[in-house]
C-alpha cells in the first residue's frame, strides 16, 4: 500500500509542476477572471465615451421630432436637426464632427424611408437605435391613418400572458427549471472537458513511461495494477487541484463583479438559488464519470507505446464522450425524450444523461440509483478487465495496430502471473 501511494504521489508531482499544467491552468483563470468580469472589463476600455451625435436631414420637422422623443432614453446616440446640404454633413462625417448622417424622406405611400451614411457600416450601434426609432415612427404614423388610439396600440404590442403550470405535485416549476438548467448545462461542460483532458491525460502518462523504457524498472517493484489505480486517482487529484483553483478564482471574480455593480455571473445562468441535492447528485456523477472513462484511458494507453498511437488508440474513447455531449445539449430542451430515458442507462452516457434528467425532471429515486448501480457495476467490470489487459499490456512495445493488441494482453497477462 505504501509503494502505492507513492506512485499516485509521484504521478501527481509530476503533472502538478509540467508546463502544461501551470500554463493551462493560467490561461483558464484569466479567462474565468475575465468572463466573469466581463461588463467591468468593456466599461473600462470604453471610459467615458462621448455622446454620438447622428446628423438628421428631413423635410419634415415633425418626423425628426418624434425620433428625438423616442431617442431620448439613448444616453450614447444623439440626433441633431442638420440644416446643410448632404455633401456637406459627409464631409463633416469623415472630419469627425458627427457619427453618421441620415437622410429621412417620405416614400410613394407617405410612410418614411431612410438612408444611413457613416465611414464604416460594420459597428451597428448607432445605425440600429435609428432603424428602430424610424419603425416605431412608421407604426405612429399607420395607426394615425386607422384611427387606432394609443391605448389600443400598447394592448396589440403587448406580450401574451402564457404561464407554465404542471399538474403533477412533486414536477419542477418552470423557475425551478430555469434555475437548475444553469447548472446543468455547467455541469455537462465541465465533465465533458475533464474526460477529455484527464482522460488523455492518463493514456499518454502510461505510453510515454513504456516509451522510455521506465516501466520494466516499475513493474519490478509494483504491480501493474497498483500503477494502474496509482495513475488514476493521482490525475484526479490533478483534476481537483486545477478545478478547485478555477472554482476558487470564479467565486472570487462573481465577487469582485457584485462589488463593481456590474452584476453576478450567476445570476445569467440561473445558479442564484439551485437545489443542494442537485449539486450532490452532480458530484456523484462526475465522480463515477471520470473513474469509468479513466480506467478505459489507463487500459487503452497500457496498450501502446508510442505518443502519436496513444492520441489514435483512444479515439474511439473521445467519440463516446462527444455523442453523450451532444445527446445532452439535445436532451436540455427535451429530457423526457425517450431516447434520452434509455441513454441515461447506458455507462458511458449516463454520468451525463442521467445527470441531465435528474436536474430537469422529477424522476423516481430508483431509476437515479438503478444508473447509479449500473455505472458502478461497468467501473468494476471495466477495472477487473483494465487490471489483466494493464498487467499484459505494460509489457507490450513496438506499433499498435490496432485493438485487437486486447487479445495479446490478456495472453501475457496470463503468463506474467
Amino acid at each position: 500500500m505504501n509503494k502505492f501511494f507513492i506512485m499516485m504521489g509521484h504521478t501527481y508531482r509530476n503533472r502538478v509542476k509540467s508546463k502544461s499544467f501551470l500554463i493551462t491552468t493560467i490561461i483558464t483563470v484569466l479567462i474565468i477572471f475575465g468572463l466573469t468580469n466581463l461588463q467591468q472589463i468593456i466599461n473600462s476600455f470604453s471610459g467615458d465615451e462621448e455622446e454620438k451625435t447622428v446628423a438628421m436631414i428631413a423635410e419634415n420637422e415633425e418626423w425628426i421630432e418624434s425620433i428625438k422623443q423616442q431617442m431620448g432614453a439613448n444616453q450614447e446616440v444623439a440626433v441633431e436637426d442638420y440644416s446643410g446640404s448632404l455633401e456637406d454633413a459627409k464631409e463633416r462625417v469623415e472630419a469627425g464632427d458627427f457619427q453618421s448622417v441620415t437622410v429621412l424622406e417620405e416614400a410613394e405611400n407617405g410612410l418614411p424611408q431612410a438612408d444611413y451614411y457613416a465611414n464604416q457600416v460594420a459597428n451597428t450601434g448607432t445605425s440600429e437605435p435609428i432603424r428602430q426609432a424610424l419603425q416605431q415612427l412608421k407604426v405612429q404614423i399607420i395607426t394615425e391613418r386607422a384611427n387606432v388610439n394609443d391605448e389600443v396600440l400598447q394592448q396589440i404590442s403587448a406580450p401574451v400572458a402564457f404561464e407554465l403550470n404542471a399538474l403533477e405535485e412533486s414536477a419542477k416549476t418552470a423557475e425551478e427549471l430555469n434555475q437548475t438548467r444553469g447548472l446543468v448545462y455547467v455541469m455537462l461542460f465541465f465533465m465533458y472537458f475533464a474526460v477529455m483532458m484527464y482522460g488523455n491525460m492518463i493514456s499518454t502518462e502510461v505510453a510515454t513511461e513504456k516509451s522510455s523504457r521506465v516501466m520494466e524498472i516499475l513493474i519490478s517493484s509494483v504491480s501493474p495494477v497498483s500503477q494502474m489505480f496509482a495513475k488514476i486517482i493521482g490525475i484526479a487529484l490533478v483534476g481537483l487541484t486545477q478545478y478547485g483553483i478555477f472554482i476558487l478564482v470564479g467565486y472570487l471574480g462573481i465577487q469582485q463583479s457584485k462589488n463593481s455593480g456590474s452584476g453576478s455571473l450567476l445570476e445569467s445562468f440561473g445558479l442564484t438559488n439551485v437545489d443542494p441535492l442537485t449539486v450532490v447528485y452532480a458530484l456523484v456523477f462526475f465522480v463515477l464519470g471520470y473513474l469509468l472513462y479513466a480506467t478505459l484511458a489507463a487500459t487503452l494507453g497500457s496498450l501502446v507505446s508510442r505518443l502519436e498511437d496513444a492520441q489514435q488508440i483512444v479515439a474511439p474513447m473521445m467519440m463516446l464522450v462527444i455523442a453523450a455531449f451532444l445527446i445532452s445539449m439535445y436532451g436540455l430542451a427535451q429530457p423526457d425524450a425517450a431516447f434520452i430515458t434509455i441513454s441515461s442507462y447506458f455507462p458511458f452516457f449516463a454520468p451525463l444523461t442521467m445527470f441531465l434528467r435528474v436536474g430537469m425532471l422529477d424522476i423516481p429515486i430508483w431509476e437515479v440509483l438503478l444508473s447509479i448501480g449500473i455505472l458502478i457495476g461497468s467501473i468494476a467490470l471495466l477495472a477487473f478487465l483494465g487490471a489483466r489487459i494493464y498487467r499484459g499490456g505494460v509489457l507490450m512495445y513496438g506499433k499498435s495496430s490496432s485493438l485487437k493488441d486486447l487479445k495479446t494482453a490478456l495472453q501475457l497477462s496470463k503468463k506474467e502471473k
